[in-house]
This record gives C-alpha cells, sequence and structure tokens, in this order.
C-alpha cells in the first residue's frame, strides 16, 4: 500500500510524472479561453460549499482544505489542512489520513498534513464528467483497509476530499460501502447523502454505481438537483434553466452476456489487472495453496492436474475410495473470490477481473451481512447450447473449494471441501437470487452477470455405465471422457498423481508448441525441465485448416494421435495456454494410448472393483446418507 507518513515518494520508488494539464497549470500557461491561468484561482463554488460531512465509520467526507497560499483570495471562513485537523479534534475525531481525490497538486503541499502527523495518500481521479477508473476504486478501497488494520489508535479517521467532496468523494465511499457491509448500491448512496448532503448530484456517477454492481436503479429515485453553492457559480448553469427535480429513470439495462453472439471457449473474458497487482494477486493464490510466496516457478499456474489414466495408476481405485465425474471439454479457471469482485485465473496465470457476487451464508433470509474474501475456488468454464433453440449460454462448473475468506482448506478430505463449497459458496447465491427474482426493484440483478454458477456432479464408482451412457450424452456441451477424484484427498497443487482422467481412446490428446522450420517442415515441441525439447520423428498433420502451416507457427496446438497413420492431428489451436505439455505428460499419455483401456476395459475392471469390500461398505453408506439427506428435505 503507498500509505505514508511523509511526502518522500521518490525514495519509495513512486516518483511519477504529472499530468500534462497539471504541468501547464504549474508553469502558468496561457489559455486561449480564460486568459493567463492563476495557479491560486479558487475553484468554482468552493467559498459556499460546506467543509466537511458526518462521519460514516472511520471516514469524513470533506471538500478541499486550501493550503495558506489562497489565504489572499478568502475573505473569511478559511479551510486550511490545519484547520481540517482542529476542527475534527474538536469533534473528538483525531485524523490519521488523508485521500485525495482531486487531479492536481496544487490546493496544498502534502508536508501541511504529514508534519502534523496525517498520512496522505493521492489517488488521481479526473472530475467533471470522468468517472473515477476501477482501478482508482480498488486502491481507494485498499488504501481504507490498510489504514484500519494498522489504526492503533481506534480513534483514528481518514478524511476523504476531491474538489468539493461530493461526486468522487462519494463515489468511492459509496464502493467502499457496498463491498465492507455488503449493503445495496441504494442504500450506500443515502448513508452518503445523510452524511453529506445532498449526497451525488451527477446523474453519470449514480448510473454508473448501479452498472457496475448490476443493481436495477428504483423507479422511483431521484437523482439530486445540484446544489445552488455549485449552480451560481458554475458557467455551465449561467443561463441555463435549472429543473427542481431530476428524474432520471431507468438505467439502460447492459447485458453483459450477448445472447446472440457465436460463444466459444476461446472467448477472453474479463478485465486485465494492472501488472503491478499480478505478483500480489498470484503471492495470494500461492499462500492459500500454502505453496508460499518464492522459489522456482513461482509464476506457474498452480491448479491441480490430473494424469492420464493407464494399466498401472488404475489399480489406485482398488486401493483408495474413487468417485466420478465427467470430463467437461472446457477451459480450464480457478477463481479468486475477494470483496470487490472476482477474478478468473486462467492456464497461463494471468488475473482477468470479473463483476459476480459472491455473499457470505447467512440466515432468516435477510440480507448477507457480507461478501466472500480471498475465497479460492477450481472449476472449468463451458459453453451450453440448448438444442431446441441453440441458446448458448456460459457455465462456471465448480469441482473444488481451495480455501474459503482466508482459511486454506487444501488439507481437508475432498469430500468435505465439496460439501462447504454447496454451503458456503453454492446456496447463499441460490437463497439471494431466489429472494431477488421475487423483488419488484432488486437492488442486484445476477441475470446479468458474465455466466450462471454451479457445482459439478460427483457420483458412485457404481454408476460409471449409467454416466456414461446416459448422463453424459444428454449434457449441452460436449464431453471428452471422465476424471476419477480420490474422495479423501486432499488438494494436491499442480500434478496430483491420484486424479485420473480417462479419455476416449480417440480423443487422448497432447498439447505441442508448434513451429515451421526451413523446407516448411513442421517441428513439434515439448518441455523438458523448462526448456523447449524438439520431438525428432513426430509430424502433424491440420486436417480442415488453413493450407498455410505457417500461420500456426509459435502456436500451442493440441493434437490427438493417429494410430494407423502414425502421425499427430491438430484438434484445435490452445489460445489459453501458453506453454507446452512436460515431456512426463506426454510419456504418460503416450503410456494411456499403447495401454489402449477402452470403455469395456475400463467398465469391467470397475465391475470387479465395486465389489471389494473397500467399496461395498462405504457405497452403501453412501447411500443410505444421500436417501436420509433427500428425505431430510422433503421434511
Amino acid at each position: 500500500m503507498s500509505y505514508h507518513m511523509n511526502n518522500e515518494e521518490t525514495r519509495r520508488g513512486l516518483k511519477r510524472k504529472p499530468p500534462e494539464l497539471d504541468r501547464e497549470q504549474e508553469n502558468g500557461s496561457y489559455n486561449m479561453n480564460s486568459g493567463p491561468y492563476d495557479r491560486n484561482a479558487l475553484p468554482s463554488g468552493w467559498l459556499d460549499c460546506p467543509a466537511q460531512g458526518q462521519e460514516l465509520g472511520y471516514i469524513i467526507p470533506s471538500k478541499v482544505p486550501l493550503g495558506e497560499s489562497f489565504n489572499d483570495y478568502i475573505p473569511s471562513q478559511k479551510y486550511t489542512p490545519k484547520q481540517a485537523i482542529i476542527q475534527q479534534r474538536v469533534l473528538g475525531r483525531e485524523l490519521g489520513l488523508v485521500i485525495d481525490l482531486t487531479n492536481t497538486t496544487r490546493y496544498y503541499p502534502v508536508s501541511d498534513w504529514t508534519k502534523e502527523g496525517v498520512g496522505h495518500v493521492k489517488i488521481r481521479c479526473k472530475g467533471r464528467d470522468s468517472v473515477p477508473d476501477d482501478e482508482s476504486v480498488k486502491k481507494f478501497c485498499d488504501e481504507v483497509l490498510d489504514f484500519c488494520s494498522r489504526r492503533t489508535n481506534p480513534k483514528k479517521y481518514i478524511l476523504v476530499h476531491c474538489t468539493h467532496g461530493h461526486n468522487r468523494t462519494g463515489y468511492m465511499i459509496v464502493h467502499f460501502l457496498v463491498r465492507t457491509e455488503s449493503i445495496s448500491v441504494t442504500e450506500a448512496i443515502n448513508k452518503f447523502a445523510w452524511a453529506r448532503h445532498p449526497g451525488i448530484y451527477k446523474q453519470d456517477y449514480i448510473d454508473a454505481l448501479y452498472m457496475f454492481y448490476h443493481e436495477k436503479k428504483p423507479e422511483d429515485l431521484v437523482c439530486p438537483q445540484t446544489p445552488e453553492w455549485k449552480r451560481l457559480s458554475d458557467p455551465e448553469f449561467h443561463g441555463v434553466a435549472v429543473p427542481a427535480v431530476d428524474n432520471y429513470g431507468d438505467i439502460p439495462q447492459k447485458e453483459n452476456i450477448v445472447r446472440d453472439e457465436v460463444l466459444t471457449n476461446d472467448d477472453v473474458l474479463g478485465e486485465p489487472i494492472p501488472s503491478n497487482q499480478l505478483r500480489t494477486m498470484q503471492d495470494v493464490c500461492y499462500q492459500l495453496l500454502k505453496l508460499g510466496t518464492g522459489g522456482r516457478g513461482r509464476s506457474q499456474f498452480p491448479g491441480s492436474h490430473p494424469v492420464s489414466l493407464n494399466r498401472d495408476n488404475l489399480q489406485l481405485l482398488r486401493q483408495r475410495y474413487y468417485y466420478a465425474t465427467w470430463k467437461a471439454d472446457g477451459t480450464r479457471y480457478m477463481m479468486l473470490i475477494t470483496f470487490d469482485g472476482c477474478y478468473l485465473i486462467d492456464r497461463k496465470f494471468l488475473f482477468r477481473k470479473i463483476n459476480m457476487r459472491f455473499p457470505c451464508r447467512y440466515s432468516n433470509g435477510s440480507t448477507p451481512e457480507r461478501n466472500h474474501h480471498y475465497t479460492l475456488l477450481d472449476g472449468e468454464m463451458i459453453i451450453d447450447k440448448d438444442p431446441h433453440t441453440q441458446k448458448q449460454e456460459r457455465r462456471y462448473l465448480i469441482y473444488d473449494l481451495v480455501a474459503i475468506n482466508q482459511v486454506s482448506l487444501t488439507e481437508l478430505p475432498f469430500y468435505e471441501r465439496w460439501k462447504l463449497l454447496e454451503k458456503e459458496v453454492i446456496e447463499p447465491r441460490n437463497m439471494e437470487r431466489e429472494g431477488l427474482s421475487k423483488s419488484i426493484n432488486p437492488y442486484y440483478r445476477y441475470d446479468l452477470e458474465p455466466f450462471s454458477v454451479r457445482r459439478k456432479g460427483f457420483w458412485l464408482l457404481s454408476t460409471v455405465s449409467k454416466l456414461l451412457h446416459k448422463f453424459i450424452p444428454q449434457l449441452s456441451h460436449s464431453s471428452d471422457g471422465l476424471v476419477f477424484q480420490g474422495w479423501d484427498d486432499p488438494y494436491v497443487p499442480r500434478t496430483h498423481e491420484g486424479l485420473l482422467k480417462w479419455k476416449y481412446p480417440e480423443m487422448n490428446s497432447v498439447d505441442f508448441h508448434f513451429e515451421v522450420g526451413a523446407g516448411d517442415r513442421p517441428l513439434l515441441y515439448l518441455f523438458e525441465r523448462g526448456k523447449k525439447k524438439l520431438m525428432e520423428g513426430d509430424n502433424v498433420v491440420f486436417k480442415g485448416y488453413a493450407s498455410d502451416i505457417s500461420s500456426y507457427s509459435g502456436r500451442i496446438i493440441e493434437c490427438y494421435w493417429d494410430p494407423v497413420e502414425h502421425y499427430w492431428v491438430c484438434m484445435r489451436i490452445r489460445v489459453d495456454k501458453s506453454t507446452p505439455n512436460d515431456i512426463n505428460t506426454y510419456r504418460k499419455v503416450m503410456r494411456s494410448i499403447k495401454d489402449n483401456i477402452t470403455e469395456d476395459v475400463l467398465l469391467n475392471e470397475i465391475s470387479e472393483i465395486i465389489r471389494l469390500p473397500l467399496y461395498a461398505d462405504r457405497i452403501q453408506r453412501d447411500i443410505k446418507a444421500h436417501q436420509h439427506m433427500v428425505s431430510s428435505r422433503r421434511k
């Protein structure tokens, strides 16, 4: 965090280049419309604007205090940084931090605060018609939370100011209230308006808040009238009749899911996070997975990977208790949930932010007290297609809960993590969504989220035949096999030798790095000890692809083995991956292909396994437990 008690940004590596506008202002540049720029001119409307509002928890909204260089322009009622500190002290509130949202440095020297022992944080936000960007909002929330975690004196407060302390200040504070108190946008806007009358008075700021949280703006919501002190001083209002009431009606609803668009697994979802946040987010995931934050390979995707089923590891099914699920042919993502949004984590270990709501568990049908914060999920994104209407919809299938609210669950057995996933993540969303569906003016619109969320199902080994012959054929998305999950296994990052995948023989595949060599010779590479390894003698064909294979050079291609022609066949370009499979993965796939565990072989083996005492007893116990659970729900 950039919280500091002095103005030595350069020493801390935070030296920044001021925007062009500030440089022009600070150099006294000439403006064609207004004449020579006066660096000490008062902000329009500042004199009559009330100095500060009421406290919101430990946050105090305020207009910008002006340094001593403005004294000659203020006839009375000066409001300097020192006076702001004294005024709050008289009210029993000791300031510990100031967050400055203005887009200039001309209003006061930072030393006016730091010499009084008050920290100062600058978050540049353009005013007028520019709504603060998402990165600035996140920085604001992080700074407030960081300050609160450092407070040794519970009476220390944060003064937040833009120029007048209403729109930018209100926008940031409303974001913080929604994220930390799990209240609706309407409630947060009203809380701010009570503390800093009349609240946020710009329509675009209010609309942006509702749009950001996918909430429908109430039809009876009235945007406050621009305060008189602002209207009388702002040239934009001169000669313009301002209505007594501005009723802006509904927000145009912007669908995040474009229903008529053709969806593919290669589509990129969410917004990228700034590069300076990436390392922090990666470290968070490593800590939740108990991998530490340093050492070799820290930037590698840490999610658990299954290994191909062969005749050797097939024997693990006899030694440990397993359940089965279908292997969806989708895109692998982990998901990190924080109080200010969610992040999809792809196989390149890059993070993209999406706006979705994950409330924590609550009772009595009331509004959830808070949202999840640092909950880590593992799953896959699939695209369901309705066979009748051909309508597509994205769905995130969650198959594991790695951490919940900063607590790692990796050492718990899988069946406990799977139960917690339903109870702590899925049920609260479903309860809230059901309640909101009955509301005329819901405070949140789940239907505007970019995809739906489901917990993936797991079945007893005794039902694998039904899974293959009845369930998979009825899926609305493609499946290329099965996954066998150890029911008592911990979560194992990266390669998990006990997590087994069986693919239909014709779908066993390897991801290669493809290049075109001399004479247009196709070259296939894998990784061995972190370095590219050329697979001499392996050939690949591109059936149904462009004739100019040079366009695929440098890409990761997924290929299956043609046992008759003895070459690899390109199935698809893997845009979600930046590295090929490791040589050990290749060997396991080749072993699986050689062993040729067909569906009949698999089912015959499982029919013997489930008669073993290890399975026979536990299967009966699990069936009874399931029947009891269903019976309890019906009562």
